[in-house]
């Protein structure tokens, strides 16, 4: 067991109201409006450069987004000098996880879909927990290996590996 204790997501307080609407803003994009708070969605995290907040279609008992607050495009046109962003990417959902009672990260996926196998081209970080308890739908969907689905240190390793850009 993946020490779930609940299931339904922890309150957290939100630190500052986000509000990019001017540089680092997409007007169409689903994801920089519900980081500005013009959905209503929930926001469990938001700081100055990140954000979290539940999947609507979960495919684990926890299942978070962490987007950046600025609209950065898909994991496919990250850079080396992204590679910061994406680790406190996945920092935030591992405090996301712990402050929901998930205390075993060995039973945790984190990943980004591949372009073009993704809905919305605001980079996400998928983060599910217990991987184990996934439905068969999610297995294949968030899929380790798979054309369509990268996990969060494949993304690292691929974007160290790319040459710097000026």
């Amino acid at each position: 067991m993946a020490g779930v204790e609940d299931t339904q997501p922890a309150q957290v307080e939100v630190s500052k109201a986000s509000s990019v609407l001017a540089e680092g803003y997409d007007k169409k994009c689903i994801f920089c409006k519900i980081v500005n708070n013009e959905m209503g969605t929930e926001l469990l995290h938001c700081d100055e450069e990140i954000s979290c907040f539940p999947d609507i279609k979960p495919g684990a008992p926890h299942h978070y987004l962490v987007v950046p607050n600025k609209h950065v495009g898909n994991c496919k046109s990250l850079r080396k000098e992204h590679v910061p962003l994406v680790k406190r990417m996945v920092e935030t959902g591992k405090q996301i996880l712990q402050k929901n009672n998930v205390t075993d990260l060995s039973d945790v996926r984190f990943g980004f879909h591949w372009p073009p196998f993704c809905s919305v081209t605001h980079l996400h970080l998928h983060v599910l927990a217990p991987a184990s308890q996934m439905g068969f739908m999610s297995r294949l969907v968030y899929r380790l290996n798979s054309y369509w689905f990268i996990t969060a240190d494949q993304l690292i390793d691929l974007l160290n590996s790319k040459e710097e850009t000026n």
